[in-house]
This record gives structure tokens, C-alpha cells and sequence, in this order.
């Protein structure tokens, strides 16, 4: 009997060491994912308020935004972005807008991450009116942290499918 608890208890260990290897976090990695998705959650919770007087808070000084064919580099690029969404844009004259992120996969090497995420908008056009999704797609963010805050230097937003050219999770 003891052979086999030897035995099971060996397959055990055997069996788990690549998935503990693979998956070594430190406290400190655990602790900037935390902050990461603490830093996108609130990005996208100033939707519809507001976030273009907030792009400072969340980007890189030299970030980057990527929407489509269009790449708005630096604070100002970035606000004039935003700025730029039309009156009449359903995100602008709807009764209210909410953004669902989900499915993070953020990934921590030093001062420099990773984040990728599926996000979808809702609007309610008007009060009492039934939600409607708007539109999905993915997110891809590269992050750096500055002055022990961290920041997008890189924000690539893409339709439900695909990956930016060198990506890689």
C-alpha cells in the first residue's frame, strides 16, 4: 500500500511540475496584473463621460492609439481622437453607453506588459429602452510602467477576429 500512495503521490508531483513551471508568478506580477486590469477597467468605465479628458491618466506620453487604418500618436493626437467622434455617433446621443471587457489575458515581463481583451458596447438609446449591442472586438495593448504607474504606450483596437502583425501572447 505504501508503494502505490509512493507511486499516485509521484505521478502527482510528476504530472504538475511543467504547469508549476510554466506558471512561476511572482508577488510582484500578480500584483501588476492586478493594476493592469485595474487601469483598463477604469479606462473603460469613463466612456461615455468624459475620456478624452482623462487620456493622461491612462496612456503613455508618447502612446499610441490604433483605430483601423488610423494611428493617433502622443496626448493630444489621442484626445483629437476622441474629440473627433461625431454628435450624431450613436456612442454620443444615446441615453447610455456601457462597455463590457472581458476574457483579460495580461501578461508581465519587468516594467513592460501585454493585454489583450474582447470588449462589447452596449447602448440604450433612449431612457427605458431595451440595451443593443453597438459593436465587438478585440483590444491589444502593449504597457509600460512609468514612475511605478502603468501606462498604454500602445493601444490597437480590431474587429472580432485577428491579431496585430507580430503579436504574440
Amino acid at each position: 500500500m505504501g508503494t502505490a500512495l509512493c507511486l499516485a503521490l509521484g505521478l502527482t508531483l510528476a504530472s504538475a511540475a511543467p504547469a508549476a513551471a510554466k506558471s512561476q508568478l511572482t508577488m510582484q506580477a500578480v500584483i501588476d496584473k492586478a493594476e493592469i486590469e485595474d487601469l483598463l477597467t477604469t479606462y473603460y468605465a469613463h466612456f461615455g463621460g468624459g475620456v478624452q479628458d482623462k487620456v493622461g491618466e491612462y496612456f503613455a506620453a508618447d502612446g499610441e492609439m490604433i483605430l483601423g487604418p488610423n494611428s493617433y500618436k502622443g496626448i493630444e493626437a489621442i484626445k483629437g481622437a476622441y474629440a473627433a467622434v461625431p454628435s450624431d455617433a450613436p456612442q454620443r446621443k444615446s441615453f447610455a453607453l456601457n462597455i463590457l471587457i472581458g476574457n483579460p489575458l495580461i501578461k508581465v515581463d519587468g516594467d513592460t506588459a501585454t493585454a489583450r481583451l474582447v470588449f462589447t458596447e452596449y447602448v440604450v438609446d433612449k431612457e427605458g429602452d431595451a440595451p443593443r449591442i453597438l459593436i465587438m472586438g478585440r483590444e491589444f495593448d502593449w504597457l509600460v510602467k512609468q514612475d511605478g504607474q502603468w501606462r498604454i504606450k500602445k493601444r490597437q483596437i480590431m474587429g472580432p477576429k485577428g491579431t496585430p502583425e507580430g503579436w504574440v501572447d
